[in-house]
């Protein structure tokens, strides 16, 4: 039956009336959800009805007849709703609504109440035993369809927490690792925003944005490894100190390809410093073999460098880093992410 395998709530009851109006032959039904802090029942979803008093619905455990039903945990059948004082029951009356029949069924999934089901006929309607039985099997199926989609649910919020939890520890290696390398504060922010900018000139899918975010914070993460000895030497590197400077990718690599979460980052940390022609490092890849994602940062990361005071250096003025950025195109930078990002910052 399709409402056992859904797991959006809305879809399950939306299906669930459907059936149960089609198949029991009712002409309207409702889905009171069951709130066990409060120990009330309120409307969660409808079909069949021409005003909003249903929509208006919240009951006590035990109050009307849904709370009986709750309470008592049976299926409640009413053949003439005019021959009872319920006022919760007479407002449809009232507003229009001239129910004869009025049938209802708890809803139990795992020992819990979950909801009721109600049914109402305008007509006088006797169920024989065939549809009670149906009925019954109707509302055990979708107690189990409703506590699946909130465990759906409640998965979704955990899994959003944790991605935020996550989010937050990136920002924070980000920020350890400007301080620990004497990167401006901003630089960071500078990458993502550029690197994004550029993805979507170049049509990067919207899906692979959250990945290309956290790789561009993540860049450097690889640094850790690097001794301070190295990384902070305020001269030039030797070679031997370059060759160790070089395996901060592979540490990356390292690093990230251990949690799922982010794996899908990895090619800007473990590839943006290969270039076009073949020379870069770590694995010396050229032309398309490099990854889209670190050859459109490896273009943002150097125009960065390039235009921000380094300790080395004063920074360039835009014309200065433009000229190099087209001397570099096609040798060690994608000719077509440098165009694109020389006409996005000439537009900016």
């Amino acid at each position: 039956m399709a409402i056992s395998s859904s797991f959006d709530r809305q879809v399950t009851l939306n299906v669930l009336l459907s059936q149960a109006t089609s198949m029991l032959g009712m002409d309207a039904a409702a889905i009171l959800k069951f709130d066990p802090e409060s120990q009330t029942l309120a409307y969660a979803a409808g079909l069949g009805f021409t005003s909003d008093q249903i929509e208006r619905t919240s009951l006590r455990l035990g109050e009307s007849q849904a709370g009986q039903v709750a309470l008592k945990r049976e299926v409640r059948y009413i053949p003439d709703l005019h021959s009872i004082d319920d006022p919760k029951i007479s407002r449809f009356s009232r507003a229009g609504e001239d129910f004869t029949t009025y049938c209802a069924a708890p809803l139990v999934g795992k020992g819990q109440v979950k909801g009721v089901l109600e049914l109402f006929h305008h007509a006088s309607f006797s169920p024989d035993p065939e549809w009670m039985d149906f009925l019954e099997m109707l509302a055990a199926q979708a107690a189990i369809a409703i506590d699946n989609a909130e465990l759906f649910e409640n998965l979704q919020q955990s899994n959003s927490e944790l991605r935020q939890a996550y989010d937050a520890l990136i920002l924070g290696w980000s920020r350890a690792l400007e301080l620990r390398d004497a990167e401006t504060q901003g630089h960071a922010n500078r990458l993502v925003e550029h690197t994004l900018q550029l993805a979507r000139r170049l049509r990067l899918p919207d899906s692979q944005l959250a990945h290309l975010r956290r790789g561009v914070l993540l860049h450097d993460i690889g640094k850790m490894g690097i001794p301070d000895a190295v990384l902070l030497k305020p001269g030039p590197l030797t070679e031997e100190e370059w060759q160790v400077m070089r395996q901060h990718p592979l540490y990356a690599f390292d690093l990230l390809s251990s949690i799922a979460y982010l794996k899908p980052a990895i090619d800007i940390p473990y590839a943006h410093h290969e270039r076009w022609d073949g020379s870069g490092y770590p694995r010396g890849l050229a032309g398309e073999d490099i990854p889209l994602v670190a050859r459109i940062f490896a273009v943002v990361d150097v125009w960065d460098a390039l235009t921000h005071d380094r300790p080395y250096r004063q920074a360039w003025d835009a014309a200065r880093a433009e000229a190099y950025l087209r001397e570099q195109a096609g040798v060690t930078l994608d000719p077509r992410a440098v165009e694109e990002f020389l006409g996005m910052i000439s537009e900016s």
